[in-house]
């Protein structure tokens, strides 16, 4: 009763910190999986640019760096895939461009929303075993993690489309801004019922949708402290990065300097997203009900 009593939001989420740190291998394997998946689309881009350039002196300048005036030029002929390569994509401005098209609807290439699919399906799969690597704390081995991701896929990809209709109704009857704080009251509420549905060994997701709202209501001050810490950790690492990114252009060091900066910040991003569900199960295993 005394370690409920203790655990505290900040607690479980420093505890949940701990937790993705002690096991920086699910960490490589989100990102490994994250980079497999753009790989093709980084491709498909590189070639659409050769084939457009050929040997002119814009060929010149994109092979020394990002440059404004090349990826003008390249953008304002450009189709398909080749036309997101834009003077918007570099540094911060391509969270910024990211966020307007979560908000305003913007249709990308359908390269990109294929790539997107596979990216969803791929988290959809690791998901049981991330949860279950962070609520246990031990040290499953590969065959192991794996074959708790094959466990829980099913369960987890009905949570997936569980939340596609919600946010088509969302996005259809509220307004833009709105929907982004809509989004993340069903997030809290999904989070909690995936870490429960791992945690409990749940096969219903409605039942477990139930559960984590019950915990939601039981525990409010805890459940959406924790919620709000991960974000302001999210945001800290947007800081970061908007500090650290370079302005735009550059080349040689300074074009290998932004892609490792942007790597970086790709980690440190997806180590957050891993620090939600692994503070949300500290929590849950303490004052789970």
């Amino acid at each position: 009763m005394l370690n409920r009593l203790r655990m505290t939001a900040f607690r479980a989420w420093r505890d949940g910190i701990r937790r993705v740190v002690s096991a920086p291998s699910v960490l490589v394997i989100v990102w490994a999986t994250t980079t497999a998946i753009s790989l093709p689309l980084t491709m498909m881009v590189r070639a659409g640019m050769i084939q457009s350039f050929g040997r002119s002196l814009e060929a010149g300048d994109a092979a020394r760096g990002m440059g404004y005036q090349w990826m003008r030029d390249f953008s304002a002929d450009a189709t398909g895939l080749a036309s997101t390569v834009r003077p918007e994509i570099v540094g911060f401005s391509s969270v910024l461009d990211n966020l307007n098209a979560l908000v305003s609807i913007v249709r990308r290439p359908p390269a990109i929303a294929v790539v997107s699919g596979i990216y969803i399906l791929a988290w959809i799969f690791l998901s049981g075993g991330i949860i279950r690597r962070y609520s246990n704390e031990d040290a499953s081995a590969v065959p192991g993690f794996l074959a708790s991701c094959r466990e829980y896929f099913f369960r987890f990809f009905r949570f997936a489309l569980i939340t596609a209709v919600a946010a088509v109704v969302l996005y259809r009857f509220v307004h833009p801004w709105l929907v982004i704080l809509c989004l993340a009251a069903l997030n809290i509420v999904f989070d909690y019922a995936k870490v429960r549905t791992v945690v409990e060994g749940r096969r219903s997701v409605v039942v477990a949708i139930g559960a984590a709202c019950r915990f939601i209501r039981k525990n409010p001050a805890n459940a959406i402290g924790v919620y709000l810490l991960d974000v302001v950790l999210f945001g800290i690492v947007l800081g970061v990065y908007a500090l650290a990114a370079p302005p735009g252009g550059g080349t040689g060091a300074m074009a290998w300097a932004a892609f490792a900066i942007g790597q970086a910040y790709i980690i440190g991003r997806l180590a957050v997203r891993l620090v939600f569900w692994a503070s949300e199960a500290a929590l849950l295993r303490v004052r789970g009900n």
